[in-house]
Parts: structure tokens; C-alpha cells; sequence
């Protein structure tokens, strides 16, 4: 079935959301952003849409608990830091969501997961009573377990998987930055891209990175991946930046729209 939200216009009249942040929006000096970003989610929330949230953010809000000064390379340490930043980084959302009185829930995957159909007809499940229940799923790569060839690459992906799993209306990828450009925004002669179209295959454009170096592991390229991969499923995405997000939920005019087919 085909997303109603068809521009950024029908935002508002979205039944259900997939909002996804990066590790370097709401960890290190960008904590603080989390209060703003759960301000705006819990406004959706209390218009009666249905958010899921995926945060990255794990390792690198467990690095200063492990006294580490840069993102680590080993896979062990990666998950010592995962296993302690992903519950800290749970307690910060559920602190901020308490001024609405909003449940959170932990919801851990792996590639694994969504690839095996009984796995993915669990979690199907759980995220569908989960929402019935109008508690706030909070879902992340589960770090502490996951191996280099089952990983699922970055959180934009994942994203867009969750958004296929649940069959959501609207995917928001929140970043650093604010839209898709023709080429990295710092160079000369960069414009801002508005408006995707289904059919194109966005040719000539430039990418480079989005976020903020050391912390994450996505980029542009990911983001528009993770994009088309959603909106061929029918959700259509909206690139925008993590400090814009209450307006992104009420459709004003920024960041960048990729439509979706109608399937």
C-alpha cells in the first residue's frame, strides 16, 4: 500500500513514523540535542502518530565511560563500549521522554534478525504491540553482539529496513547536515537538492560525508542508499538536520524529499 504522504505537506497526516539519528547529533558536545529532538517526537506522539525511533549512539556515548578519546577499531572494544553507552543513551531518552509521560522501549537487532523469517516475524510482532500500546520503540544495531559480517553497515540502512518492517508512512534521516547537495556543501558552487524524484538516479551528483568525523560511520552515499532502499518499498524519506526536526514533523519546506514508488 502506497505512503498518503506524498510531499513534505502530508507530513502532519502521517499514521506512522521511522525517525532515524546519528551517533554525532545526540553524543559528546551534542547531548544536549536529545531533549529538543525528544521535544519534537513526543509533539508527533501526542498528535497520535505512531514514532519509532533509531538511534545510533552506543559506542560512541560508552567511550568516555571506558576513558577512550577516539571511536575503537577492535571489535571487542567496540562492544565493551556498546554494551555500556546503550544503557545510558536509553536513560537519557526515557529522562527526557518522562515530561510527556511516554514509555520507551529497547528494541535491539541484528541483520540477522530481519533476514531470518521467524526472527522478523517476531520483531514484527513486538514492534506492532508495542505501538498498539502507544510506547515509543527506541531501536538500535545490537553492537554488543553483532560481528563484522553481520553487521547491517550503518544505521541508515537499518532505518530503512525498520521502516519496510513496519510498513511506515514517512522515513526521517536526521543528520548533521541540513539537505542533499549537488556536491559537498563546503564547495564552491554546491546547491541544495529540494526534491527527489522516484526515477532519478540523482547522476552527477557529488557525495561526501555527512556528520561529524570520529563518531559515525555513515555519510551522504549511505543516506541516499538508505533513501531509495525505503522508497522503493513505497515510504517516501526526508533528509534533514537533527536541530530542524520539529519542524521537519510538521512539513515545513526544508531538507530534501525523496518521493516513493507507488507499490
Amino acid at each position: 500500500m502506497s505512503s498518503p504522504v506524498l510531499s513534505r505537506s502530508g507530513i502532519p497526516s502521517a499514521h506512522r513514523i521511522v525517525v532515524k539519528v546519528g551517533s554525532s547529533s545526540i553524543s559528546g558536545a551534542n547531548a544536549g540535542q536529545i531533549a529538543p529532538l525528544v521535544d519534537a517526537l513526543a509533539a508527533a506522539h501526542l498528535r497520535g502518530t505512531e514514532v519509532i525511533l533509531v538511534s545510533s549512539g552506543a559506542i560512541a556515548t560508552g567511550m568516555p565511560y571506558l576513558k577512550l578519546d577516539a571511536r575503537p577499531t577492535d571489535l571487542a572494544t567496540q562492544q565493551a563500549a556498546a554494551a555500556v553507552g546503550q544503557n545510558v543513551l536509553i536513560y537519557r531518552y526515557q529522562n527526557s521522554l518522562d515530561r510527556f509521560q511516554i514509555v520507551a522501549a529497547q528494541v535491539l537487532l541484528t541483520a540477522g534478525d530481519l533476514e531470518n523469517p521467524t526472527h522478523r516475524g517476531n520483531a514484527q510482532r513486538a514492534m506492532e504491540r508495542l505501538l498498539d500500546l502507544r510506547i515509543l520503540p527506541i531501536v538500535n544495531e545490537n553492537d554488543t553482539v553483532a560481528t563484522h559480517e553481520i553487521r547491517f553497515g550503518d544505521n541508515d540502512r537499518l532505518a530503512a529496513l525498520v521502516s519496510q518492517l513496519v510498513r511506515a508512512d514517512l522515513l526521517v534521516l536526521l543528520s548533521d547536515i541540513d539537505s542533499l547537495y549537488t556536491r559537498p556543501p563546503e564547495k564552491p558552487g554546491a546547491r541544495r537538492i529540494a526534491d527527489v524524484p522516484f526515477e532519478d538516479d540523482l547522476a552527477g551528483v557529488e557525495f561526501g560525508d555527512i556528520g561529524s568525523a570520529g563518531v559515525g560511520t555513515g555519510g551522504a552515499g549511505t543516506k541516499v542508499a538508505a533513501a531509495k532502499l525505503a522508497a522503493a518499498s513505497g515510504t517516501p524519506v526526508l533528509l534533514a538536520s537533527t536541530r530542524d526536526v520539529a519542524a521537519a514533523l510538521v512539513g515545513a519546506e526544508l531538507g530534501t524529499f525523496f518521493a516513493a514508488a507507488t507499490v
